[in-house]
């Protein structure tokens, strides 16, 4: 018997990318999770990418994986696009959700004066207060005045200063947006009520997979919705200590081919309902 004859009609299985797929701002594929991911598609499992990245960053390393025909939940949850390589532009925006700057840029200020911020743009980059490192952003950079920042809806808005999240973090909970800690100087700001988790749950349904026939594979604090949502959970090797605690399980770290061996596994065991649990 096949596993195919034996598995649920779907499996979803949700990876991150940084950290998970590749290194922090990267876009090489180790070739070991190019050839897993291939052949889970293969096997009748839909792959799909679920990152904080903005879709500008995701799509390279959608092309390197392969994955020409899935979805990307990009922006912490803000957009869902689905990829065809035989469409104009190779995808169509499915679902996006966007907040309004201004609000959030003017309390900024007022707690950290030297904060640098830039507001996403989808597709094309971001409309920043002064240029990012290199590294730093995806995409195209417009320094755009404060006025200009303030009158944008984007559905991500980066804030980054020293000790951004510990100065920010009480201040920005008296607005009505979700708060994505990316270290003590970086802070991303999407719109309320908005992760990877409720994004995967409209692809979720939108594929007829099984809430339990799900699968996510990540690293950080802004996976943990996912991981709660998730039908299995799995922590890489380096994530931190609150993420692993949060996995049904943990996998080897990026530099061991972690992600690679929780998709060989999936192919490999026979599952009739349900995805397999160590």
């Amino acid at each position: 018997m096949t596993v195919t004859d034996v598995r649920p009609t779907h499996l979803l299985v949700a990876l991150d990318i940084d950290e998970t797929l590749v290194p922090n701002g990267g876009t090489e594929v180790p070739e070991a999770t190019r050839l897993a991911v291939a052949d889970a598609v293969k096997a009748g499992i839909d792959v799909v990418l679920a990152t904080g990245r903005s879709l500008k960053g995701a799509l390279p390393v959608a092309i390197a994986l392969g994955l020409d025909r899935t979805r990307i939940v990009a922006s912490n949850g803000a957009l869902t696009v689905r990829l065809d390589s035989t469409w104009p532009g190779g995808y169509e925006l499915e679902d996006s959700h966007t907040l309004a700057s201004g609000p959030v840029l003017a309390l900024a200020r007022r707690a950290l004066p030297a904060i640098k911020t830039a507001a996403e743009e989808i597709g094309w980059g971001y409309h920043v207060s002064e240029i990012f490192d290199p590294g730093q952003l995806n995409g195209r950079q417009h320094v755009a005045s404060q006025d200009e920042l303030e009158r944008t809806q984007t559905p991500r808005l980066v804030l980054a200063g020293r000790n951004a999240a510990e100065r920010l973090r009480e201040p920005l909970a008296s607005l009505d947006v979700t708060v994505n800690i990316n270290g003590p100087h970086w802070l991303d700001i999407t719109p309320p009520r908005v992760s990877k988790a409720t994004a995967l749950e409209a692809v979720r349904a939108a594929l007829g997979v099984a809430p339990q026939d799900t699968v996510f594979v990540g690293d950080g604090l802004n996976d943990l919705p996912a991981m709660a949502w998730a039908g299995r959970a799995v922590a890489m090797g380096n994530a931190p200590e609150e993420v692993r605690r949060a996995a049904h399980d943990v996998t080897g770290a990026l530099a061991q081919n972690g992600a690679a061996a929780v998709l060989r596994d999936l192919i490999a065991e026979p599952v009739a309902s349900g995805v397999p649990r160590r």
